[in-house]
């Protein structure tokens, strides 16, 4: 048997250019603005999630490399990850 989570009443504030781009997405998908909130919100922590396991096996990568070169790409990789570009 499921189990069902009790939805919990949030309140957000957005900028006016992505509340329009909301109304938008739910007008176009026949579905309220709250739905299209909920789905973006979910494949946001979604990404970012995948974002932290790629980032932990490539740490996992580099602790068992004994390629200097490899080592050297792992660590760069890893850093523009860390701090960008």
């Amino acid at each position: 048997m499921p189990i069902i989570e009790k939805p919990i009443r949030q309140s957000v504030t957005l900028p006016q250019g992505i509340a329009r781009r909301i109304k938008s997405l739910a007008k176009s998908s026949r579905t309220s603005a709250n739905r299209i909130l909920v789905e973006l919100i979910e494949s946001g922590l979604e990404a970012r999630d995948q974002e932290r396991n790629r980032f932990l096996e490539m740490a996992d990568r580099l602790a068992r490399s004994g390629d200097p070169q490899e080592q050297r790409r792992l660590k760069e990789e890893l850093a523009r990850m860390t701090f960008g570009e």
